[in-house]
């Protein structure tokens, strides 16, 4: 009974471990300008990270601002507390965003561990799919990398690049400045698949909260026909919205490629 329950748990963790979302956060969003200021990745859950992000998966790191525009170097980089953290420097006033997109990986999920993992990321969409072209009870090797950005204001100035758009192969554009709405006003953002408007797909959104894990306390919507979706920060805190799109593949030992994004701000 014993040996039976251990490996019910494993297969619990490996499916859990599995599906880890990325987030790019900071201990504080609001910084002042020209000074050294720090974010950390956190690959698990909003409010747990499970470990680090090696350098050698990190690509495309950038941080944009008012008359600012630089990549992130190594030497920005450590490790502490299963996280990984980064240094920079701001520039002057504004509303910054800062990106990060990971090089793909392969894992290879027998049928129910792979069900599994799709039912706890509510990708009910990808379930149907299978249900209805007979490759519900197959395994699948599965491509994956994670997109992540995060918004942060420098001093007492709001601009515009907020909504910058960084290439990534998905990613949440802002289209409101979080920093000039307040708690019970909409903030809108436009969800983007290789800088094309992604309609009609599963996002979901949340916060932290003392005591719970912001992931089972998460609430979901679609984009619109323009990859426009709209939420309204309930109470003040630090926030994320995410999404994982999930595509077939007919390619020679992947099955399935997806791709994971996160955005993270705060709301006063």
């Amino acid at each position: 009974m014993r040996r039976l329950f251990s490996l019910v748990l494993l297969v619990v963790c490996y499916v859990l471990f599995s599906s880890h979302e990325l987030f790019l956060k900071t201990d504080t969003y609001f910084i002042k300008p020209n000074t050294e200021g720090e974010m950390y990745l956190f690959n698990g859950t909003f409010d747990k990270s499970e470990n680090i992000i090696t350098r050698d998966r990190i690509v495309a790191a950038r941080i944009v601002g008012p008359s600012f525009d630089k990549g992130i170097a190594n030497a920005s980089y450590y490790d502490k507390n299963k996280s990984t953290y980064l240094r920079f420097t701001s520039g002057e006033e504004g509303t910054y965003v800062a990106g990060i997109s990971t090089k793909p990986k392969m894992i290879a999920l027998e049928a129910n561990k792979f069900n599994e993992y799709l039912e706890h990321e509510g990708l009910e969409d990808t379930i149907n799919e299978r249900k209805a072209d007979g490759s519900f009870d197959t395994s699948a090797n599965e491509r994956y990398s994670k997109h992540v950005k995060t918004l942060i204001q420098v001093g007492d100035k709001r601009t515009e690049e907020y909504g910058t758009v960084l290439g990534f192969p998905i990613e949440f554009v802002a289209k409101t400045n979080p920093y000039t709405a307040k708690v019970g006003e909409p903030l809108s953002f436009q969800l983007l698949r290789d800088e094309k408007p992604l309609s009609n797909h599963i996002c979901h959104f949340s916060t932290s909260m003392p005591g719970k894990d912001a992931h089972e306390n998460e609430n979901s919507t679609r984009t619109d026909e323009n990859g426009m979706v709209t939420i309204t920060p309930t109470q003040m805190g630090n926030w994320y919205v995410a999404t994982i799109h999930m595509e077939k593949r007919n390619e020679k030992g992947v099955d399935y490629e997806s791709n994971w994004a996160t955005i993270t701000f705060a709301v006063q």
